[in-house]
């Protein structure tokens, strides 16, 4: 924020004012609803409309972009002229969307879903399984229903599709037998573009990129509107669209039902996270999007903007607790059998582990700018891609095995595939743990010598010997051993300042918020003078308006300017850190205060900004949500404890993140 910072300083509000009218139309990040059949995923406006939608996968070329520029591509449905809704929700159980429109003359309400059916691969073998078929299957297909429940509303219908990020050009033609139907396809290279199927019960007309509809629907009135992109046929009468709908929303119950959720207060934010999570999985492979969208700004107008949609190896021990905590160990199964793929190669020999993976397991995300695009709210560059994905970054072992460690733990055994891979990750931790690294945040400065790198690569040996003694490797389980106490010698030495708190890196006094990790990782015992002072400097130096940074951006050489907002991952993580060390009043104040920042819909971005609790970043953010979990389910047990007389500060028995 260094150039106009002055100004800026001097006259805030006019400033802020003019930059929030220079790009009018954008909702905020946390007003958008986030649908997923759990092959595809969209973000619907308050207003009705389809912004951001990318075929066939969630990180394919995007058809509705308007979220990253009011050009790139919506698809509308709502009533005439009006874009605030009554009320939105989704119904209980599922990610269906309902949004309730009162106009001066009626009220109507719409339904959106992403359609799940039965298993329906039945006469061929799916191309894109990876893992083992469920008993239910995405249907490539977004359903949107209206009813007219009292009085008369006129109803809207815009489908202005734009290919290959607003790149290619669209154009409609009537495929079927009058106005009901009619099909998108690319007009330039479309080799490659899906082709968008738009059936409905209203007349179409086609205004070259845009099909449209207007009606008056008087109370009673029912409609429909499916797009369609894949093989099975879509609804043709209200009557099919309802029983679709009807079948969509059975499949999310029996599936939530699987889930173990408390019975208490924070029991809805638990299932949202839940379902949220779920929809961010790529069922083909068992892959977790980081988040559904790329080029959401982390400091509104700034440059901090990637692409979050892939598949981060650094989630998955977070996952995998989250997910078996809540019961839902398929899904922790399939991520971890994803993640146990990508380490090895097409012969079975274990190969070294990146950052990040597309989706389908691709190695190569090369990044690049969409110069074309105004990006959200003007915030530029636009990226797809992510540069990252070569990094340098000293915690992906030991979060594989922290991962393999929470796997196998239930059964009690290593299977006989994974030794080798465990084998490589522990011998790249012991060749690599002394070098630099680029850490957590991928920072892309120059590397240097982050703590809470050091600190992962010591869980890598820690868990890698207790892995070989269940696998019956004593000589192994020693020698690792042995390699884990001298890394944890070497970081109280050097990582720890003379007040006793350990800092972001070597010889350096700045804090980091990812030393949180240090009692979440049982790296020290949470008794432990240096834990206990690094949590309350955390909670006492890094926050703003008691929310904590991930650093102090004038401090860690990023190699990015511009201001970040409050990362929300953090500041759950300093909730699990408090109740470590017996602070479970001040935990408790602050979850409820971060659970209180949570979307209309209890959906979370990457960041909050602490002044006016807007959401930053790309949205909705899986580690987000894990972390939420883990809170939660941190302060509830504590609570519980407490209530029984079982709490000890300090002296925590569960495993946790």
């Amino acid at each position: 924020m260094n150039s106009g910072s002055t100004e800026q300083a001097l006259a805030p509000g006019p400033m802020a004012h003019r930059q929030r009218s220079a790009h009018p139309g954008f909702p905020p990040i946390g007003d958008y609803g986030f649908l997923s059949d759990c092959e595809t995923t969209c973000l619907i406006a308050p207003n009705g409309a389809v912004e951001w939608m990318c075929l066939p996968r969630p990180d394919s070329p995007s058809v509705f972009g308007a979220i990253l520029d009011r050009s790139a591509g919506h698809f509308r449905l709502g009533p005439y002229g009006q874009s605030q809704p009554a009320a939105r929700r989704y119904l209980p159980g599922g990610l269906i969307l309902e949004t309730t429109w009162q106009t001066e003359t009626g009220w109507l309400t719409v339904r959106d879903a992403l359609v799940m059916g039965k298993w329906h691969n039945t006469d061929q073998r799916s191309r894109t399984h990876r893992r083992t078929p469920t008993d239910w299957d995405a249907e490539h297909m977004l359903l949107r229903t209206v009813k007219c429940v009292s009085g008369t509303v006129e109803l809207e219908l815009s489908c202005e599709p734009a290919f290959d990020y607003h790149r290619k050009a669209a154009a409609w033609e009537y495929t079927g037998k009058v106005y009901e139907q009619a099909t998108a396809y690319c007009t330039d290279s479309p080799e490659g573009e899906p082709t968008l199927t738009l059936t409905t019960n209203l007349r179409l007309g086609i205004e070259r990129r845009e099909a449209r509809a207007r009606t008056r629907m008087v109370e009673g009135d029912q409609v429909f509107v499916a797009l369609s992109w894949g093989e099975l046929p879509a609804p043709h009468s209200f009557a099919e669209a309802a029983q679709k709908m009807w079948d969509t929303a059975e499949c999310w119950r029996q599936w939530i039902t699987i889930g173990r959720f408390p019975d208490h207060p924070w029991r809805g934010y638990l299932q949202r996270s839940a379902l949220t999570l779920k929809g961010l999985t790529y069922a083909p492979t068992g892959a977790l999007l980081a988040a559904a969208t790329t080029s959401l700004p982390e400091t509104p107008g700034g440059e901090r903007n990637w692409d979050y949609r892939y598949a981060w190896i650094r989630d998955s021990t977070f996952a995998l607790w989250g997910l078996y905590t809540l019961g839902l160990d398929r899904e922790a199964n399939d991520f971890f059998d994803f993640i146990s793929d990508m380490g090895v190669d097409e012969n079975g020999e274990p190969v070294p582990l990146q950052v990040m993976y597309g989706v389908g397991g691709e190695h190569e995300l090369v990044e690049e700018e969409l110069t074309h695009l105004t990006g959200y709210e003007g915030a530029r560059p636009v990226r797809i891609g992510n540069g990252a994905f070569n990094q340098r970054q000293h915690d992906v072992w030991g979060i594989i095995l922290d991962s393999v460690y929470l796997h196998v733990r239930s059964r009690n055994q290593v299977p006989e595939n994974l030794w080798p891979l465990l084998k490589r990750q522990v011998e790249e931790a012991i060749d690599n743990w002394r070098k630099p690294d680029h850490g957590i945040w991928e920072v892309r400065g120059e590397p240097q010598h982050f703590t809470s790198s050091k600190v992962v690569c010591w869980v890598a040996l820690d868990r890698g010997a207790k892995l070989a003694t269940m696998h019956g490797e004593t000589g192994y389980s020693q020698q690792w051993a042995a390699i884990a106490d001298e890394i944890k010698a070497d970081i109280l030495k050097h990582g720890v300042d003379e007040r006793g708190v350990f800092t972001q890196r070597y010889g350096d006094p700045a804090l980091d918020a990812s030393l949180l990790l240090v009692p979440l990782m049982r790296f020290l015992p949470p008794a432990d003078y240096r834990v206990r002072n690094t949590v309350l400097a955390i909670a006492d130096e890094l926050t703003q308006d008691g929310l904590v940074l991930r650093y102090r951006v004038e401090e860690t050489d990023d190699g990015l300017s511009g201001e970040e907002g409050t990362f929300t991952i953090c500041s759950f993580w300093l909730v699990s850190a408090l109740v470590e060390i017996g602070e479970v009043e001040r935990a408790n104040r602050l979850l409820e205060k971060l659970l209180s920042y949570a979307s209309p819909l209890k959906l979370y971005a990457e960041e909050i900004d602490p002044s006016n609790g807007r959401h930053l970043g790309n949205f909705p953010q899986a580690f987000t949500h894990l972390a939420l979990i883990n809170a939660v389910v941190h302060v509830i047990r504590a609570e519980e404890e407490w209530e029984t007389g079982a709490f000890q500060p300090a002296h925590h028995h569960h495993h946790s993140h």
